[in-house]
């Protein structure tokens, strides 16, 4: 089930948030990347300030996404999956969510690290293409990439 995440679902968001990225920090060898620094204070003004859907399974939070209207182009982030409920889709059908609920968009803009291949994997497969790279250090270069609105 995906919905809109209401202010009261913020602690468990950030829960699973720092749960799906602790693979990330050690891939990039980084404990301090933004995910897992944020504060529930920080997700709870997200949900007030753009759309974040949240992903169920009964009563639990089990993933994720935001989108954020910039002009024509929303910009995807923090899309998360719990680590025991990931393979199952539920990244997908979330970014379909919001592909959806921002028909207005003309673009979709969200970026990645560059060793993150499932993340890639997920974003190709659903029409993303890369627009350009970033390096930010030594060990990580962010991989920017849109799609164009179906419309």
């Amino acid at each position: 089930m995906i919905a809109r995440a209401v202010a009261q679902d913020a602690g468990e968001i950030l829960t699973v948030q720092r749960a799906a990225y602790v693979t990330e920090a050690q891939l990039y060898g980084d404990p301090f990347i933004p995910p897992l620094v944020e504060s529930a204070d920080q997700v709870r003004r997200a949900i007030a300030s753009a759309l974040v859907l949240k992903a169920t399974d009964g009563d639990r939070i089990v993933g994720a996404v935001r989108g954020q209207l910039a002009g024509a182009t929303c910009l995807v982030g923090r899309l998360m999956v719990a680590p025991d409920a990931q393979g199952r889709g539920i990244g997908t059908a979330l970014l379909e969510a919001l592909h959806e609920q921002v028909a207005e968009a003309r673009a979709f803009d969200l970026f990645t690290g560059h060793l993150s291949e499932d993340n890639l994997r997920l974003y190709r497969r659903l029409g993303y293409k890369e627009t350009h790279r970033e390096r930010m250090d030594d060990h990580l270069t962010l991989v920017h990439m849109r799609r164009d609105s179906d419309r």
